[in-house]
């Protein structure tokens, strides 16, 4: 089923529409949706380069109003929305554990590790920062540098070194910045507990 949806994502890149369907999928990643924009917005960019900042802009500006949108729905709509999603997709025990000890500081770290790693899921991070209450224009500001970061850094690795860092990013970037996530939630957890 994910390799089914992972396959319809990438053939959206190749329509005329790519753009809106760029959009609507950065929306509902940052809320509900299990496929990563970036599925999209990578055949889009390196098929035209000279659109990437234009679609790194589109994805930033969907994915921040998903993430509102992840914010309400756990902040309003926990119970009769949320819990129900995170059930569906196997997280709830593992964002109970998150928001047992979740903060303001926590979120932050999140939200830079979702944008650059996709751990955890943004969804997560969204629905969470709601549960919790951080402040929402607080979220807003942290959600537009966490996920504008990573689309612009996209958008400048394929301007710069085109076809041959695709690879390079749908192979190894994951995996180098899931390790950059651990030292950082090690960090973290390490100056907390310190303290």
């Amino acid at each position: 089923m994910l390799r089914g949806l992972y396959d319809w994502t990438l053939s959206l890149a190749a329509r005329k529409s790519a753009e809106w369907w760029l959009a609507f999928i950065a929306f509902v990643e940052s809320s509900v949706f299990l496929v990563p924009a970036d599925v999209l917005y990578l055949p889009m960019a390196l098929s035209r380069p000279d659109r990437a900042y234009r679609y790194a802009l589109i994805a930033t500006v969907a994915s921040v109003l998903g993430g509102i949108a992840g914010w309400f729905i756990g902040h309003y709509a926990y119970d009769a929305v949320a819990r129900p999603i995170l059930e569906f997709y196997g997280k709830y025990d593992e964002f109970e554990t998150l928001r047992a000890g979740a903060g303001v500081g926590f979120i932050i770290l999140m939200l830079i590790t979702s944008g650059a790693a996709h751990l955890p899921p943004i969804k997560v991070v969204t629905i969470l920062s709601g549960v919790i209450g951080v402040n929402l224009l607080l979220f807003i500001v942290l959600a537009i540098v966490a996920r504008g970061g990573r689309f612009l850094l996209l958008a400048w690795l394929l301007r710069r070194y085109g076809e041959p860092i695709r690879e390079f990013i749908e192979k190894r970037l994951g995996l180098i910045a899931g390790a950059a996530a651990a030292a950082l939630i090690l960090l973290y957890i390490t100056v907390k507990y310190a303290l």
